[in-house]
């Protein structure tokens, strides 16, 4: 049975915000081989937008951001959406009964799937799927922006804490 884990890069006063902070090498490393190592990812309709940009390769590229791309283009998404008439390759699009697609993930699937977007998470926290919060903390204070946490906060027991990279703080919860 897979997990499903929702994380992302987050600001000190809760907001996640891709344009606001970037992560450094040794982040962007973790961020790599976390993707490489995914059953799966499910995206809400904005993440995966903003995501799409590793589809098509950039001359501008490095080797490490090649190797991003690669990884994030080889795992299977779900794509929730009522909008998006098209997605990229090897997407899968979820219209309808997210709790029977994601249970049905859950069930079939090993390892970790990620849930990627605030609103979407929180839609799976209400319906209790979510197993694992990951709140990588930055520095940077924003003071606006799409919260972490797209509703309350549910009650959270602190399983671990640990630093990536310089400036990173990793901290994962469990549902309490």
């Amino acid at each position: 049975m897979a997990k499903l884990v929702f994380g992302m890069n987050l600001s000190l006063d809760g907001y996640v915000d891709h344009q606001a902070f970037a992560p450094d090498a040794a982040l962007f490393r973790h961020w790599i081989e976390h993707v490489r190592g995914l059953a799966g990812s499910v995206y809400g309709r904005r993440m995966y937008e903003i995501m799409r940009y590793w589809d098509e390769n950039d001359p501008e590229w490095g080797a490490e951001r090649r190797e991003f791309a690669a990884a994030w283009r080889s795992q299977p998404k779900w794509v929730v959406s009522r909008s998006l008439k098209s997605i990229g390759p090897n997407a899968t699009l979820v219209e309808d009964d997210l709790e029977a697609v994601v249970r049905g993930l859950k069930a079939r699937l090993a390892g970790e799937i990620t849930v990627s977007g605030p609103e979407l998470a929180q839609s799976l926290t209400d319906l209790g799927l979510i197993d694992e919060y990951r709140l990588y903390l930055h520095p940077v204070v924003l003071g606006r922006g799409r919260p972490f946490f797209a509703g309350p906060r549910p009650p959270l027991r602190l399983m671990a804490s640990d630093r990536v990279g310089e400036d990173v703080i990793r901290l994962t919860y469990v549902p309490a």
